[in-house]
């Protein structure tokens, strides 16, 4: 069950199996350090080990981009679901990602490197979120996306 520290929601790994129903080798994020209102931040470390570093760029692996942005999305999933369980239709729910836009790729991941994701609510509709999100290594600015989900309740 997800915990409070110091005022922020925390979701440990096994927090977030009981959220999402990504399993290996889908689900990308490893846990949620913070969820508030309208924000969240996860963390995926990536390692050496991932399944895509055997035939993605061999010998100079780099984690793909389009993963980056599912890290984003489950993320943003957590988000809108801890948001939503909150609500008298606490769920349980599945969250559908609807669109893409505005993707930009700043800089290549490595095994090695720990992605920090930060999502934002920027507007919903009943049951449609638009989220920003930025993936972050360090201090610098890896990814960064705008995209809109749908959640569904689970049957």
């Amino acid at each position: 069950m997800a915990f409070l520290i110091l005022g922020r929601m925390e979701f440990s790994t096994a927090d977030v199996l009981e959220v999402l129903p990504h399993r290996y080798p889908f689900l990308l994020i490893d846990k949620v350090i913070n969820v508030d209102a309208d924000s969240a931040t996860g963390i995926k470390n990536v390692t050496f080990n991932e399944h895509v570093f055997q035939g993605h760029f061999p010998g100079d692996p780099i984690f793909p981009g389009v993963l980056i942005i599912e890290a984003l999305a489950q993320t943003a999933a957590v988000l809108a679901i801890s948001s939503r369980k909150k609500q008298a239709d606490g769920g349980p729910f599945f969250v559908y990602f609807m669109t893409i836009d505005s993707a930009k790729f700043r800089y290549p991941v490595r095994p090695g490197d720990t992605l920090q994701l930060v999502v934002k609510t920027d507007q919903t509709h009943g049951n449609v979120w638009r989220f920003v999100g930025n993936a972050f290594v360090g201090d610098v600015l890896i990814a960064e996306a705008k995209f809109m989900a749908m959640l569904k309740k689970r049957e």
